[in-house]
């Protein structure tokens, strides 16, 4: 969707034809498949592959070893409709899986490196990918997953039960004894409380709507997206984590979610947007939960961005700022997840 479409009238009327219409029942794969873009995620795929160490895991450019970047690679291959312990993918998924279950800390924490500035995002992501994998795992690692996935869990609502002062109370931030909170590191926490509730975790419904009362919080001024903090500006990329974060909690159509979907639709997500990778994942989910033409415009856009960008080994490469750091590994998952968010096969995706 190009930047000219993505104004005035246009928007309203984009945004009131998904507010009318039902839900489409059908997946994407039960329809016509533009065959550049499943092309693209098969080589993407093979990328991804070829860069799995030999234990398992997989690494950042700057970082080494990284149990968050395992994790979003071990999505990646859920999200394309991979399982664990089958076909061509299934014993990288398990060895992905383990490799990241064994550098659980003793107070829960799913980090290789304690050192790192920002552990709950590793957190998060990692909690994230073990209650998405956890219903597939076979025999004794099915119960090491679950019992991994619970104390990771654990140690998120015990960070968000600190007592904050009413702006950021309900939300996370890098450190677990954190006393403020950002929507960047709450999106993960949610998306993980999200899947661990949906396999039968117990998560109360008070940390639900405590985080969904931090993420209202972010909305900016009449509702026109979303930003880092309360009362910071709005971004493109947190825009799409306000709104995945409203509608996996099951605050569907909200005004603060239809707010921000139609200020996306008017600041569509640029290459040169900050956190580019980042805000393709999430507002990939945001805008597919909206549903309707947001849903199928959206995706148009983002793999009219992202086939370009692709290079010839099958992998994307960041180049700007901290992603450059974080690597290809992380852009190409991030990228992967978001073609694939109408295949539906990873849980969370599920409307």
């Amino acid at each position: 969707m190009s930047e000219s479409r993505a104004t005035g009238a246009t928007a309203w009327s984009v945004l009131f034809v998904v507010i009318g219409l039902a839900f489409p029942q059908r997946l994407l794969a039960q329809d016509p498949v533009d065959d550049a873009v499943e092309k693209s995620i098969a080589r993407a795929l093979e990328f991804i592959a070829s860069q799995q160490t030999d234990h398992g895991s997989w690494r950042t450019e700057s970082w080494g070893d990284s149990s968050a970047i395992t994790s979003l690679a071990v999505m990646s291959y859920l999200a394309a409709g991979h399982v664990p312990g089958e076909g061509i993918y299934g014993e990288r998924i398990n060895r992905g899986v383990r490799w990241v279950v064994g550098q659980q800390q003793p107070d829960g924490m799913l980090i290789s490196k304690k050192s790192s500035h920002g552990p709950m995002y590793n957190h998060g992501i990692c909690a994230l990918m073990l209650g998405e994998v956890a219903g597939m795992m076979d025999g004794a690692d099915a119960m090491v997953v679950r019992r991994s996935l619970e104390d990771a869990i654990r140690l998120i609502l015990e960070s968000q039960a600190l007592s904050k002062n009413n702006r950021h109370q309900g939300g996370w931030r890098y450190q677990t004894n954190s006393r403020d909170s950002d929507l960047s590191v709450t999106g993960w926490q949610v998306m993980a409380l999200r899947a661990a509730k949906d396999i039968g975790c117990d998560v109360p419904a008070e940390a639900i709507d405590a985080a969904v009362q931090y993420v209202k919080n972010c909305s900016a001024r009449k509702n026109e997206g979303f930003s880092y903090q309360p009362g910071n500006a709005p971004t493109s990329t947190l825009t799409g984590i306000g709104i995945t974060c409203l509608e996996v909690c099951g605050a569907h159509q909200t005004p603060e979610a239809i707010g921000g979907a139609k200020w996306l639709i008017e600041h569509p997500l640029h290459e040169r947007s900050s956190y580019f990778y980042y805000g393709v994942y999430y507002t990939g989910v945001g805008m597919f939960k909206m549903g309707g033409n947001i849903a199928k415009e959206n995706h148009k856009h983002l793999a009219g961005l992202l086939l370009p960008l692709q290079d010839d080994d099958g992998g994307w490469t960041p180049i700007h700022g901290s992603e450059r750091q974080a690597g290809r590994i992380y852009a190409t998952a991030a990228a992967v997840l978001a073609l694939t968010v109408e295949y539906r096969y990873l849980p969370i995706y599920q409307r």
